[in-house]
């Protein structure tokens, strides 16, 4: 017989590497107020629209032009439909257990609000009735959140999914600030209302309709801001000395 290798005792292997444990739906405490926050927010500024009667309006509606409370109510329409899908798309229990939704409901975001929110935000941002500064600011959300949404999609199909995740969520911020609008023009107004009297001689609404600009503005550029500041905090930072490898696009 030929003779044999001597038996060499083998190391044990390694345990298997546990995981860390899912952090379960009910420990994410924004879900919920998110969830309920929009629910409110659509109760309360949709239904005015629901009889597609232009008398109901919230928004002054100009004669002059035929088609701008169709483009208003479609604005107002898609942004309904819009506002749950951001819940579901910052939800991290659905996103990791049920991708499929999360990758559908993003195309509908991202393709339906494109349509039916970004463009009529577009063409009806030119005739905000409380003048040429709520005039621009309308414009200038608009452009930012197609160029936000666009953007983040194309990250995702080039597969740079920590780009897509930072633009969507710039999206979903701008979205959020027209219901955010309201709860700031009620700060100013607080605060400015000492000058309802004394400069607006009690014209409480005079003194909203100059707010408006200011309200409209701060209610995305802040969350905006604060955002772009989390993304910042969040980052790694290198450590002195170290390599840093460029991002190939």
């Amino acid at each position: 017989m030929a003779p044999q290798a001597p038996h060499t005792p083998q190391a044990p292997s390694p345990p298997p590497s546990r995981s860390a444990p899912a952090v379960r739906w009910w420990r994410r405490p924004w879900i919920a107020p998110l969830a309920l926050a929009t629910l409110a927010f659509l109760a309360f500024a949709v239904p005015p629209y629901l009889g597609l009667d232009p008398a109901r309006s919230r928004f002054p509606i100009r004669e002059d032009v035929p088609w701008h409370y169709a483009m208003l109510v479609t604005h107002i329409f898609g942004g309904t439909v819009l506002m749950p899908l951001v819940v579901l798309q910052v939800w991290p229990w659905m996103r990791r257990r049920h991708p499929a939704v999360h990758r559908w409901s993003g195309r509908v975001y991202v393709f339906g609000g494109v349509v039916f929110v970004g463009v009529p935000a577009l063409l009806i941002a030119p005739l905000s009735h409380t003048g040429p500064s709520s005039q621009v600011g309308s414009t200038l959300w608009a452009v930012a959140w197609l160029a936000f949404t666009v953007t983040g999609y194309v990250m995702a199909r080039r597969r740079r999914f920590a780009d897509h995740r930072r633009w969507m969520l710039r999206s979903f911020v701008l979205l959020y600030g027209i219901a955010l609008n309201r709860l700031v023009v009620m700060v100013l107004l607080l605060v400015m209302m000492p000058q309802a009297r004394s400069v607006y001689g009690g014209d409480v609404g005079a003194l909203a309709a100059d707010l408006a600009p200011a309200s409209l503005f701060l209610s995305w550029l802040l969350p905006l801001v604060l955002l772009e500041w989390w993304f910042q905090r969040g980052a790694p930072r290198a450590r002195p000395g170290a390599r840093t490898t460029p991002v190939r696009l």
